[in-house]
C-alpha cells in the first residue's frame, strides 16, 4: 500500500487559520504559528463577550427605564416601578419596556400610571 502524504490536508488547515486572522497587524496575519494564537485568543474574548454583551444590554434597559420612570414620577423608582408592574399584572419585559420608554413616552406613561395604581392598592 502506498504512503498518503499530509500535505493538502496541512494547506487546508493552516489556509482556514490564515484566512481567520485576515486584517491582524504585523506577523499575526501571515505566519502560521503567530496567526493560530491570535485567532485562539480573539476566539477566546468573542465566547466571553456574547455573554457579556447580554449583561450590558440589561444594564441599559434599566438605565433607560429608570430614567423614563422618574421623568414621569420624581418619587417612583425603578425597583419600586418592577414591583408595581408584577402587582399589576403587566408582563412586559425589560428590553420592550426600554424601547417603549425612548419611542412611545405616552404609551410607558400609561404603564406608569397603571403602576401607581397598583403600589396605591397594595
Amino acid at each position: 500500500m502506498s504512503r498518503v502524504k499530509g500535505g493538502t490536508t496541512t494547506h487546508a488547515r493552516h489556509k482556514k487559520v490564515i484566512k481567520a486572522a485576515k486584517g491582524y497587524y504585523g506577523a499575526r496575519k501571515n505566519l502560521f504559528r503567530t496567526a493560530t494564537q491570535a485567532v485562539d485568543k480573539a476566539n477566546q474574548y468573542a465566547t466571553r463577550d456574547r455573554k457579556a454583551r447580554k449583561r450590558n444590554f440589561r444594564a441599559l434597559w434599566i438605565q433607560r427605564i429608570n430614567a423614563a420612570v422618574r421623568s414621569h414620577d420624581e418619587a417612583l423608582t425603578y425597583s419600586r416601578f418592577i414591583n408595581g408592574l408584577s402587582l399589576a399584572g403587566i408582563e412586559v419585559d425589560r428590553k420592550v419596556l426600554a424601547d417603549l420608554a425612548v419611542n412611545e413616552p405616552e404609551a410607558f406613561g400609561t404603564i406608569v400610571a397603571q403602576v401607581q395604581k397598583a403600589l396605591e392598592a397594595a
